[in-house]
């Protein structure tokens, strides 16, 4: 069965929705058949993507597409960008999407730098990244950039309802549920999307609270681990003791799951960490006090 994200990407920039601002930017440089080095930030789901692969498709270009959350070191540039940049093309341009391009060591963003220099001519670049700050500033320099902010919850819901109304008979979705997996996941609508998708039942929708729930906490804890500063300890603190909840376990999941984006730099200390909270869960009887204890661990 075909992911829902997938099957119903946008294939066009008509069809793309919100960031009306940058699609009819995007548009003039269609127009003229080519573009400039182009950097997209803002949060997961948001359309960064996919606005990205709209441009490769409509310009007579050859494409590598490379994911920098696997291929982050500078052998990616060596190995393929490089090759690709220098090899013979009957196409007006080449274009590489570098995806995540905030996973990109620093070392290795430095080499980028270079070759985006030396490939000028031929070559333009599409990077996507959820934490512009990740980005090197002379790299961020050689690109035109645009934060790609979210659609209107209304937007995202409209949206929902219409790949609802490709997939099951409309009578059987409650709007109040759409809703809810909305305001749970919002922005990212790929999350969305997903959750509706792993919600059909027999036909219909069947929404799983607790599971809605604990994805939202799970999220409040994730926004607070991105700041930069602040008592973050205090605010999560807060938060579970806010949530009402006895139950953490799906915490640890999330926390491996989002390890890279959460603790860059210091992964596989983290994980060890984790691991040996999520073993010592097991034994405690105050829940709230050895998830504390793990997140201070973490910071």
């Amino acid at each position: 069965m075909k992911l829902w994200v997938e099957k119903y990407r946008p294939q066009t920039l008509d069809t793309y929705i919100g960031n009306d601002v940058i699609k009819n930017k995007i548009t003039d440089y269609l127009k003229q058949g080519s573009i400039q080095n182009l950097l997209f930030h803002g949060v997961a789901g948001t359309g960064k993507t996919t606005l990205a692969k709209l441009i490769a498709k409509n310009l007579d270009c050859d494409l590598l597409y490379i994911n920098a959350s696997d291929e982050r070191g500078i052998d990616t540039i060596r190995e393929k960008i490089i090759p690709f940049a220098s090899s013979m093309s009957f196409k007006s341009i080449k274009i590489v999407i570098l995806d995540e391009a905030d996973y990109i060591t620093p070392q290795a963003q430095a080499t980028l730098r270079n070759t985006m220099e030396s490939f000028s001519d031929t070559t333009r670049f599409i990077l996507t990244c959820n934490y512009l700050e990740r980005i090197i500033s002379p790299l961020q320099s050689r690109c035109q950039t645009f934060e790609i902010t979210p659609p209107s919850k209304q937007e995202v819901i409209e949206y929902s309802n219409y790949i609802l109304g490709k997939e099951i008979e409309v009578h059987k979705c409650d709007p109040n549920d759409i809703v809810k997996v909305v305001n749970t996941h919002y922005p990212d609508i790929r999350k969305t999307i997903n959750t509706l998708q792993g919600s059909i039942v027999d036909g219909q929708i069947k929404i799983d609270n607790n599971s809605l729930k604990n994805t939202e906490l799970n999220g409040l804890v994730g926004d607070v681990l991105k700041q930069s500063h602040g008592a973050k300890l205090n605010k999560i603190r807060q938060i579970l003791a806010d949530s009402g909840s006895r139950e953490f376990d799906s915490l640890f999941k999330y926390l491996y799951d989002n390890v890279d984006d959460l603790f860059p730099g210091k992964e596989g200390e983290s994980i060890l960490i984790i691991a040996q909270y999520q073993y010592e869960y097991t034994f405690v009887l105050e829940k709230e006090i050895c998830i504390a204890a793990m997140l201070n661990k973490l910071l």
